[in-house]
Order: structure tokens, then sequence, then C-alpha cells
């Protein structure tokens, strides 16, 4: 493993935005807003359920959120597309936090269940990544399970994420 901190804050998040946590050309996070965690509690290499590695990270929920005015006017709930998202960016986050270099890609998700809504009056969202298969080849690669708990409560369940560095320029 790099030598990197187990947990990380907003400034920290943000630099990784700016390519300058994991250098550049390597795993980055988005900018806001589509940056969907505001910290890094905690993260490794070799915990979680399979002892593949973890991270979970948190997002706070504030009514004002640019999502909820246009999804749906009148019934605001954040995307399921963005919780998804959000479980991507930090499975690839947890890549480049292992010293893996390339620039990351989401390959897929095997199976996708929304269960909840997060509505603004919730207050935070949970996010828990558990790696089930980790990749070091050419293409470096790691598998996963998530899940999103908005206020304690499971709202989202993706199972077989895949996420991908590579060195090659994958845009076409």
């Amino acid at each position: 493993m790099a030598d990197f901190p187990t947990s990380f804050d907003k400034d920290d998040l943000l630099r990784c935005a700016r390519g300058e946590l994991f250098g550049p050309g390597n795993a980055q996070l988005p900018e806001p807003p589509m940056l969907m965690m505001d910290r890094i509690t905690d993260i490794s290499g070799d915990g979680g359920e399979n002892g593949k590695g973890h991270v979970t990270a948190e997002f706070d929920i504030t009514p004002d959120l640019w999502f909820f005015p246009c999804h749906f006017p009148g019934n605001p709930v954040m995307p399921g597309c963005l919780m998804v998202d959000a479980l991507w960016q930090l499975t690839g986050f947890n890549l480049g936090w292992r010293g893996w270099t390339g620039q990351g890609f989401a390959l897929g998700a095997g199976e996708v269940k929304l269960s909840g809504m997060i509505r603004p009056d919730r207050k935070l969202v949970t996010y828990h990544i558990t790696f089930t298969r980790v990749i070091e080849r050419r293409l470096k690669m790691g598998v996963a399970d998530g899940r999103v708990e908005a206020d304690g409560e499971t709202v989202c369940e993706v199972r077989d994420m895949k996420v991908g560095l590579s060195a090659a320029n994958v845009s076409s």
C-alpha cells in the first residue's frame, strides 16, 4: 500500500479532484457538484468482509443540494444514478489510495437495487464499499459491493461494481 492516511476530509477530496493527491494522470474524484461525498472516514486495502479492502464515506444532505429542485419538481429525491456514481467514485479512490497508477473509469455493475429515497429532510448519507476482488495487471481493476444508507436506513445496494485504472487514454 502507498503511504496515505486512512481518512480524508473535504479539502483532501478536493485535492484529489484537482489531481494533486495521487498525482497527475492518476485516479481523480470529480469536482463539485458531482463530488458525492464530504469525507472518507475509513479506507483499507485489506479490510472489509472479504479482507480485500473497504471504504466508508459520508455525505451531508442539505435541502439546497443542486439535484433536489430538478429531480423531481414537487417531489425532490437524490437520483439513484448519483448514489451508484458515488459508490463508483469511492471504489476508484481506493485504487488510487493503494498507490496504483492510471486514470480511473467505471466498467459496470452487476446488480443495482434501490430500496429507499434520499429526500431533503435526510441528514447523513453513509457509503460502504467492500472489495470482492482486486486485479493488478496492465489494467488494474477493483470489483466491489456497495451499500448506501440514509440516516442509517439502507436505500441502495450494488453488487459487482467494476472500476479500472489504465495508463492508456480511454476516451474515444
